[in-house]
């Protein structure tokens, strides 16, 4: 047999970055045990090994063919099979493998079994721990199936070997130290018995060293494509500068299978695939070596698929998918595949609009739209684009809506302005703007902006606009698509809400201001009236004037009462205005003991929509601009620090209209000295623990703290990174003082920073720390509002809001309500880029608060959707445990379980890897509910995922029973495809389908959805039986499982069709009761009633004779529908007639409304008639017309056609129709909906002038009731007698003095007002 040789490329492939993702599924172990050892051969038994779980069930294959199974009676690691002794019948090739969650595991390596007398051949293989350049250590591997062996360790060449081991297993280790090109050759290895030093076994397959890295590196194509689908044939090109090389191709994910060797044509080779399977797929890479097998460095990585389908892409927008008019959007196209062009559709155009062509391809490319218009506005997708020919399926993961506004948003606020922009792509002579609410309302403008207000909500409504060019000045283009422009939500005066429905808060506002407006004129239309009246004002004027000062006093009351209303119903909410977010500035090296050789300066912004940085020296030397990558980030590379480029630096981030606050301010002193780091700590409170965190600006150093006074260090820690945290355990007036920390490198002779500048730690009285929360859960859409709730008990206090540490805004001073302060921020519409940790603090005068729990605010919808699966299974016992795992795409996220009902999420959790385990403890009925998850990244500003479909857990012994339909009914006709749905609560659990009768049952594991589908296809009589279902977990349970309803499927079409009646007729009040009369033409059968969109028949009965009734009494509405009926014999049971004739039941006090329309349309033409149509949804009825102000009926049909005129004006108003049954003359139906008929003039001028009498009616309504109201009180005073009446002669009229002084001063009067000048002081006025 030819021997298979393998060659280890000195390079450490499975340490290479591009292979991180590479997944290696691990083997069972297979040896052997005997106690001969000296005869093995004597009594030999297998020993499987499953390598990291337990296991139910354990193989073991000979030659691929012959198999024996183990079952243990309970799980276990490894188990035994028992040979015996070995005999001709016993040799050839073993393997073993082991029974996992969805299958058997991948096989053993493989044991072979030779003649007796011999022992079984080693095999061999070589791993390189580090890069197996010159100088690495490399391990070889030397299996040897049994133990206590004696390893040998041979090279072609040589005939002694070069090393031995007796290990205590059955596996040996060949270490190679410090890797040189003289050991390079072929390698074997071979075993023998430690007693029987003369018993060797067979040579392992030889291995060959290549020493790596003294060539160039060669190219990687492949031809036509890299990815293809099963059966397509495929050409790998391997290309080097040097000819008459040996070629050697690998695929890394099985080295030992997938290795091959080529002589070159010239300076290439080809390596040919003409049948490409689906296990082709993986990481391809070659090299070439010459005869004395030095070999090049290793070529890049080439990734080939073999698919039939493609991995889904996706797509994301950023900023976000509402984006203003005139900025840009970028498109990110995400996929598994690298190397593969892309292209970008939009919806509705068959052409793609962008591509990315495969060279930029790396995982994650945008696609750019510009200076977006409405035009840009649609639906978006990506797709790989191929350039060659294959017939892979492709599919997308989502689709994006893009939603172009106008500047600056849609959405009117407080006391600003909103500029509509209508643009097109040509010159234009002018722009028009209309609004749909106002037919009348037109603006125009030459550059296509129109500037909006919203004084007062009259602002909002639906805007288009059109153009016109010069060419045509007198034609106008078609209009746009309307813009919606809606009001802000819930403030103070007459706000209506942003969905256009009003508040109960604007509508107390409005209805405060007609009071108010009412009040104030009427009060002026009295003293008005009273002054005129002031130079005659008698007694009763006197009161008039009094009940007018009430009235004032009244007016006062009310205003004050009416806007403490206002400003008590509503709390101050205090907008969030987002800044830039501050960026991070750090160097990296490629010498870490040296690191000003080689220099180079990083900047990242936590803020996705960061376009560019900018790095500056010493404040305001330029020093260069660098675009953003997709990282968020970007690299100024300095070189070799020199004298020149000591300074102080940092960095901006540039967003569309905004720059950031510059850095933390990275300083470099010199050569031989290490940046100055920074020390920073939150405050420190008495008793608690304080973190101070430095900052250290390369990574791989070490830190040490030190407090001023000592001159050692107080603390030391090693290379974490770029920085350090140093704990204080608990804060006391000891630990005061200044403190200052120093990086310094791993290796000695140490080379240290400069001191920090000092961080001085003092212990200040201080509040206890406020309460804060969001209103809502801090999980949240693009979009949503978001309310934070910071409170304290203290009053007076004003409030901070902080994100990531920064403060972004603030409060006043709380002195508007007694008791505690309160302080609620907001964010309207939240972005993408406004996720992050949030914290408030609150103060005084002199003294500040704790800082409050930390509230992390999750922005979703930017990644793709994580999975929720439960373990063991979702339905637990109580007091047991459950673990949730949260399974997303990306590594490095923090995860959150979210449980349905909670304000919060329930755990948090970051991990390196892609998924997260949440145990939920001792579970209980509080535990029982709906579960989902979400992750997000912490470095960039907590952007998310989508939530996971929400997982159901179940706290019971007791499996919830399980429900069988059939679709579309249990009652078919022969030779009709049916579907059986076992349908339950229970996610993720399999379920298993009885047969009455037989003992097989079909069974449908592990289910992702709630529901699991049987398909029947082709129904014959062998399908006709009694069904039922159950639940079937694929996991160890206790819990009891109950069976579902039992379903007769029952198949039509085989005997005569029965008759259906129904008594007392079709048409049924609610509450009356009803028989269906189901005749039949044989005896001895069983008759079914079954109605028109249900699965299951609804009643079945076996009367003695051929009819069956079935009773339904007290009907409902939701009786009404379609019914018939089939029977089937007693002698064939469930083999059914064909169906009965279809019977419709209504159930209604009036028969259903009918519609009523108009042709050709509801406005009036001059000479011209209109035909209103009338139509029900029953058969046999009269029709009758009704116009609105007429008492008789307008007109009788039996059609349902009705033809108005409209001479005189008489036919314009609301029209409605109804009808009867004829077999019921007394029962007629509801109205239908009213349509009106209008005139040529329209409905807008109709509503005008309907408007305007409503307002003129109010007018006078108002006048006449002040009028009555001033009549009735004048009436209630008597009548006073003047001087000319029958009395004693005392004038009884009392003058107010100020009305009285009609005369000069000092001049006399003979009246007899004059006269009785001084009675008329002494009486007393009551006012």
């Amino acid at each position: 047999m030819m021997l298979r040789t393998f060659t280890l490329l000195l390079l450490c492939i499975w340490l290479n970055p591009g292979m991180t993702s590479l997944a290696v599924e691990s083997q069972p172990e297979l040896w052997i045990e005997s106690n001969y050892p000296q005869a093995p051969w004597e009594n030999i038994t297998l020993w499987c090994k499953s390598p990291s779980r337990v296991s139910s069930k354990f193989l073991l294959l000979k030659d691929n063919s012959q198999m024996t199974w183990i079952r243990p009676p309970y799980k276990t690691f490894q188990v035994s099979f028992f040979i015996g002794a070995l005999t001709e019948s016993n040799t050839g090739l073993y393997r073993c493998c082991y029974w996992k969650e969805k299958g058997w595991s991948k096989p053993s390596k493989i044991l072979e079994l030779e003649a007796p007398g011999q022992l079984p051949k080693p095999i061999f293989w070589i791993q390189a721990e580090t890069p197996p350049l010159p100088g690495c250590n490399v391990n070889i591997f030397c299996h040897g199936w049994l133990q206590d062996l004696v390893f040998m360790l041979f090279k072609e060449g040589y005939t002694e070997p070069v090393d031995y081991q007796v290990p205590t297993g059955t596996m040996a280790i060949f270490s190679i130290d410090n890797l040189a090109p003289e050991n390079e050759g072929v390698y074997i290895c071979r075993t023998h018995i430690q007693m029987l030093p003369t018993l060797w076994s067979e040579p392992s397959n030889p291995l060959k060293l290549v020493v790596a890295g003294l060539y160039p590196k060669p190219t990687l194509t492949a031809h036509p494509g890299p990815i293809l689908a099963p059966g397509e044939s495929l050409s790998l090109r391997c290309q080097g500068p040097i000819y008459g090389m040996t070629f050697a191709l690998m695929r890394l994910e099985d080295l030992k299978k997938s290795f091959y060797h080529k002589k070159p044509i010239k300076n290439e080779a080809y390596f040919y695939f003409q049948d490409l399977k689906i296990q082709d797929t993986g990481h391809y890479l070659c090299f070439y070596y010459d005869g004395s097998y030095r070999g090049s460095l290793l070529s890049d990585i080439l990734k080939i698929w073999v698919t039939d389908t493609f991995p889904k892409t996706w797509l994301l927008v950023q900023p976000s998918p509402v984006i203003q008019m005139g900025q840009n959007v970028s498109l990110r196209c995400g996929g598994l595949m690298d190397g593969v062009g892309l292209a970008l559709y939009k919806k509705g155009e068959e052409k793609p609009l962008q591509f990315l062509d495969a060279s930029s391809n790396t995982g994650n490319n945008s696609f750019f739209l510009k200076n977006v218009t409405y035009r840009d506005a649609g639906i978006y997708s990506c797709h790989y684009y191929l350039t060659w020919k294959t017939s892979i399926k492709m599919a997308t993961y989502n689709t994006v809506e893009l939603m172009v506004v106008a500047w600056p948003s849609s959405v009117f606020k407080v006391g600003k302005t909103i500029t509509l922009q209508c643009r097109v792509s040509h010159p234009v002579l002018e722009f028009s703007l209309e609004w749909e609410e106002r037919t009348t309302f037109q603006k125009f403008s030459v550059d296509g902006d129109f500037l909006i207000t919203d004084i007062e909500g009259q602002g909002t409504g639906t805007y288009s606009c059109s153009y016109r060019i010069e060419a045509h000045p007198n034609t106008w283009s078609h209009r746009s698509k309307p813009l919606k422009l809606v009001g802000p939500a819930g403030f103070c005066f007459w706000s209506p809400l942003v969905t256009g429905f009003l508040t109960w808060n604007s509508i107390l506002n409005e209805a405060v201001r007609v009071s108010l407006t009412m009040q104030l004129a009427s009060l002026l239309l009295l003293v008005v009236w009273i002054r005129w009246k002031c130079r005659r004002l008698r007694l009763r004027e006197a009161w008039l004037l009094g009940t007018a000062q009430g009235v004032a006093m009244l007016f006062i009351l009310m205003a004050l009462l009416c806007c403490g209303l206002c400003n008590g119903a509503l709390t101050e909410e205090i907008e969030i205005v987002m800044p830039t977010p501050k960026p991070e500035l750090w160097a990296e090296t490629n010498f870490p003991l040296a690191p000003w050789k080689n220099l180079t300066l990083w900047c990242r912004s936590p803020s996705g929509s960061t376009k560019e940085f900018v790095l500056l020296k010493d404040g305001t030397g330029w020093i260069a601009t660098r675009p953003a990558s997709e990282q968020v980030r970007a690299a100024f590379p300095l070189g070799a620090l020199t004298h020149s480029h000591t300074g102080s630096y940092h960095c901006h981030s540039w967003e569309e209209m905004a720059v950031s606050e510059p850095s933390e301010a990275l300083e470099l002193v010199g050569t031989d000295i290490l940046p100055k780091p920074v020390i920073s700590a939150s405050l420190p409170i008495r008793g608690q623990e304080l973190q101070i965190r430095c900052k250290g600006w390369l990574e791989g150093l070490g830190f040490a703290l030190y407090k001023k006074g000592e001159q050692e260090p107080v603390q030391q820690l090693g290379a974490v990174g770029r920085e350090a945290f140093f704990t204080i355990q608990r804060m006391e007036d000891k630990d005061e003082g200044n403190y200052s920390c120093r990086t310094h490198t791993e290796m000695q002779p140490f080379k240290w920073s400069e001191p920090s500048e000092p961080l001085e730690l003092v212990i200040k009285e201080m509040y206890p720390k406020p309460f804060f929360k969001t209103w809502a859960s801090p999980v949240v859409t693009p979009g949503s509002r978001v309310t934070f709730n910071c409170s304290t008990s203290h009053e007076h206090m004003s409030f901070i809001l902080y994100k990531d540490g920064n403060e972004i805004a603030s409060s006043d001073l709380a002195w508007g309500n007694p008791g505690g302060s309160t302080a609620h921020f907001l964010i309207i519409s939240v972005g993408i880029g406004d996720g992050g940790n949030y914290s408030c603090r609150y103060y005084d005068f002199s003294i500040w608060s704790e800082p409050s729990n930390p509230v992390e605010l999750v922005v979703t919808e930017f990644y793709p959707k994580p999975t929720l699966l439960a373990q063991p299974g979702p339905v637990v016992l109580p007091g047991k445990n459950v673990t949730l795992r949260c399974q997303g795409i990306f590594q490095g996220m923090r995860f959150a379980l979210l449980q349905e009902g909670t304000h919060t999420p329930l755990q948090f959790q970051s991990t390196s890897g892609t998924s997260a385990d949440f145990l939920l403890h001792t579970v209980g009925a509080q535990d029982f509910g709906n579960y989902s998850c979400v992750y997000y990244e912490t470095t960039m500003s907590n952007r998310g995922s989508s939530l996971s479909t929400p997982l159901m857990i179940w706290v019971t012994d007791t499996f919830p029973r399980p429900w069988l339909s059939a679709e579309p009914s249990s009652v078919v006709t022969m030779g009709q495809n049916v579907t059986l749905w076992c349908q339950g609560p229970v996610r993720g659990v399999g379920y298993i389908l009885h047969k009455e009768g037989e003992a097989t049952s079909m069974q449908l594991w592990g289910s992702t959805s709630n529901e699991g589908a049987f398909p029947i296809i082709n129904i014959s009589g062998a399908s006709i039986g009694r069904y039922s279902c159950c639940y079937h977990p694929d996991w160890m349970s206790p819990i009891k499982i109950q069976p579902s309803n039992t379903l007769e499927l029952i198949v039509t079409g085989l005997l005569p069709k029965p008759s259906l009646l129904v008594q007392p007729g079709p048409m049924v009040a609610p509450g009356e009761n009803v028989t269906l009369q189901c005749q039949g033409e044989l005896p001895d059968s069983t008759f079914v009633l079954l109605k028109e969109g249900t699965r299951q028949p609804l009643e079945q009965q076996r009367p003695s004779g051929y009819r069956a009734d079935f009773w339904m009494p007290v009907v409902r509405d939701q009786d009404s529908g379609v019914y018939s009926c089939v029977y089937y014999l007693d002698s064939a049971p469930l083999v059914a007639s064909n169906h009965s004739n279809s019977l419709e039941i209504w159930v209604t006090d009036k028969p259903p409304k009918p519609s009523l329309s108009a042709w050709p349309s509801t406005i009036f033409k001059l000479g011209k008639d209109i035909t209103l149509q009338c139509r029900g949804p029953l058969p046999g009825v009269e029709f009758v017309l009704e116009h609105d102000g007429e008492e008789a009926p307008q007109q009788f049909s039996e059609d349902g056609d009705f033809v108005i005129d409209n001479l005189e004006g008489k036919g314009i108003g609301n029209y409605s129709c109804s009808y009867r049954l004829q077999a019921y003359p007394d029962i007629w139906s509801e109205p239908s909906d009213t349509l009106e008929l209008v005139g040529a003039a329209g409905p807008v001028a109709q509503e005008c002038t309907v408007g305007n009498i409503v307002r003129s009616t109010l007018i006078v309504v108002v006048v006449v009731a002040l009028g009555i109201v001033l009549a009735v009180e004048w009436k209630k005073w008597p009548r006073l007698r003047t001087r000319g009446s029958e009395t004693d002669g005392r004038d009884q009229t009392v003058v107010l003095e100020e009305c009285n002084q009609e005369g000069e001063p000092g001049t006399t009067t003979n009246s007899p007002s004059s006269a009785s000048q001084e009675v008329s002081v002494e009486l007393t006025v009551p006012i």
